[in-house]
C-alpha cells in the first residue's frame, strides 16, 4: 500500500463492520447544476468515497489504434492543468488523495476517496485531471512503453493467450473482440490527438453516473459534484456499437505454448442483465461453477479426480452483449478428461436443471455473501454504480433477496436450458496430450 493512502486505510478500516445490506439508506440528489447521483450517508468515519462511470469504454477505441481509452486512464494521474506530473503526484500525497482510472468495454470508470478535510482539494484535482489533462510527450511515452512492455509478458503468457484468441473467436471484427490495453501493433500508432479526441468525445454530463459514499449530506455533495463534473461538455460523442452474440460455439482452438500446465478459457451465450430469467440464470450458474467449493465443476474436477486447483464460471454482461465465461488450467496429460467434465456438466445442466437441494443451498449463500460486497464505503459506492448503470432500480439491495428467493425450480431449469444448451467455445493453451482443435 502506498504510504500515503495509509490514513485513508485505517480510518476505512472501521467500516469493516460496516451496517448489512438491508440497512444501506440511498438518497437520490441532485447538485445545483443539475447532474444526478446517488447518496449514501455514512458517519462512522469522516471520508468520502466517490464512484463514477461515463459511457464510453474501449469499445470507442479505433480498431486501428486499440488501446486509447486504457492509455488516456493511464496517463490522467500525470498531470492536469498547471500541474505536472511530479506536481500532480505530490498533491495526491500531501493531501492523501486516493484517485484512480479504469477502462472496461462499455465505460470509462473512476473513483476516488479522501478525508473530510481534505475533500475540496480532491475534487479539485479530480475536476484538472477530466477536464484539462496534459498529456505530456515525456509521460505519454513513459507510460506507453510500460504498456507495451506488458503486452510483449502477455504474448508468453498462456492465460492472456487464452483470453485473446477467446474474445477474438467470439466476436470477430467486433469491439468487444479486442483487449482494452491495445495490441503490440496498435498502441505504438497513439498520438496525443488521440488521447485528446477520446477525452473529448467521452467525457460528458450526459451519461454519466455517479454514487458517494460518506460523513457527508446531500447539499454538499452537490456542490462536489459540481467541483468535479460541472464543467464537462454536456453531451458526448460515443460511435454506434452493434448488438452481438458469441461466434465459435462448438469450436475448440488448441494453440501449442510449452508450458507445464495447459489453460482453458471455455463460454457460451449468456443472458442480459434485463432478461427476466437473468437472476434465475446467475443461481443456475452458481451452482454449477459460480466459483463456490461446492459448485459442480469444482467438486467434478478438483474434489473427484484432483485434475485442477480450481474452476470457475461466470455470467458477463455488457451493454450489446451477455456471455457465460469460465475458465481452468490443468495437467497437460489430463486436459481431455477436463474438457470432457466441464462439457458434460453443462449439457447435464440444460437438460436437467439444478435439483431442489442445489437451489435452496445457492439461494442461501447468494443472500448471505452480498453484505461482503457492501462493507466498506468504497465498495457500497461501487455497487450502487453498478445497480445504476444496470437500472436495477434504488431499491434493488432491499428487494434482492426477495427476488432470489422467488425463483422457483421450473425457473432455474428454464434459464439452465437457455444458458447452456448453445453449446461452448474453448480455447486450450498448452501442450495438452490428444486435444486437437475442431470446428475450425
Amino acid at each position: 500500500m502506498s504510504r500515503w493512502f495509509a490514513p485513508i486505510a485505517i480510518a476505512a478500516a472501521a467500516l469493516l463492520t460496516a451496517a448489512p445490506a438491508a440497512a444501506v439508506t440511498i438518497e437520490r440528489i441532485t447538485s445545483p447544476s443539475g447532474i444526478a447521483a446517488w447518496l449514501v450517508r455514512e458517519q462512522a468515519v469522516p471520508l468520502v468515497a466517490l464512484n463514477y462511470a461515463f459511457s464510453g469504454g474501449s469499445a470507442q477505441d479505433p480498431a486501428e489504434k486499440g488501446g486509447v481509452a486504457n492509455l488516456a486512464a493511464s496517463l490522467l494521474d500525470e498531470g492536469a492543468g498547471d500541474l505536472d506530473s511530479k506536481t500532480f503526484h505530490e498533491r495526491l500525497e500531501n493531501k492523501a488523495i486516493e484517485l484512480s482510472f479504469s477502462v472496461g468495454r462499455d465505460y470509462f470508470r473512476g473513483s476516488l476517496r479522501v478525508l473530510n478535510e481534505h475533500r475540496t482539494e480532491a475534487f479539485d484535482v479530480l475536476r484538472l485531471a477530466l477536464t484539462a489533462p496534459r498529456f505530456d510527450t515525456a509521460d505519454v511515452e513513459r507510460v506507453r512503453g510500460q504498456i507495451l512492455s506488458g503486452l510483449r509478458r502477455d504474448t508468453t503468457n498462456p492465460n492472456n493467450i487464452g483470453s485473446d484468441n477467446w474474445w477474438q473467436t467470439a466476436f470477430p471484427g467486433h469491439p468487444y473482440g479486442r483487449d482494452a490495453k491495445g495490441t503490440l501493433e496498435t498502441v505504438p500508432r497513439i498520438g496525443v490527438p488521440d488521447l485528446r479526441d477520446y477525452v473529448r468525445r467521452v467525457f460528458a454530463r450526459n451519461d454519466l453516473t455517479i454514487s458517494i459514499v460518506g460523513d457527508i449530506d446531500a447539499k454538499t455533495a452537490g456542490e462536489l459534484i459540481d467541483r468535479a463534473f460541472a464543467k464537462l461538455p454536456a453531451k458526448n460523442d460515443l460511435k454506434p456499437v452493434p448488438a452481438v452474440t458469441p461466434a465459435g460455439l462448438g469450436r475448440r482452438n488448441v494453440i501449442t505454448l510449452d508450458v507445464p500446465q495447459a489453460v482453458v478459457t471455455f463460454g457460451g451465450n449468456g443472458l442480459a442483465r434485463n432478461d427476466p430469467d437473468f437472476m434465475a440464470a446467475y443461481v443456475v450458474n452458481h451452482i454449477l461453477g459460480g466459483g463456490s467449493f461446492s459448485s459442480r465443476l469444482y467438486r467434478e474436477v478438483r474434489e473427484k479426480r484432483g485434475l485442477a486447483y480450481g474452476v470457475s464460471s461466470n455470467l458477463v454482461w455488457f451493454n450489446h452483449a451477455a456471455i457465460l465465461l469460465g475458465g481452468t488450467a490443468t495437467r497437460a496429460d489430463r486436459t481431455g478428461d477436463v474438457l470432457a467434465i466441464i462439457e458434460a456438466e453443462t449439457k447435464r445442466m440444460a437438460a436437467e436443471g439444478p435439483t431442489a437441494d442445489e437451489l435452496a443451498a445457492a439461494k442461501s449463500f447468494l443472500k448471505g455473501s452480498y453484505a461482503l460486497s457492501l462493507d466498506t464505503s468504497t465498495k457500497i459506492a461501487a455497487q450502487l454504480t453498478q445497480i445504476q448503470l444496470d437500472n436495477l432500480g434504488i431499491d434493488y439491495i432491499d428487494r434482492r433477496g426477495a427476488m432470489i428467493d422467488s425463483i422457483t425450480l421450473d425457473d432455474a431449469k428454464r434459464a439452465a436450458k437457455r444458458l447452456y444448451d448453445g453449446g461452448l467455445l474453448m480455447t486450450v493453451v498448452g501442450r495438452p496430450a490428444g486435444v486437437l482443435s475442431t470446428g475450425q
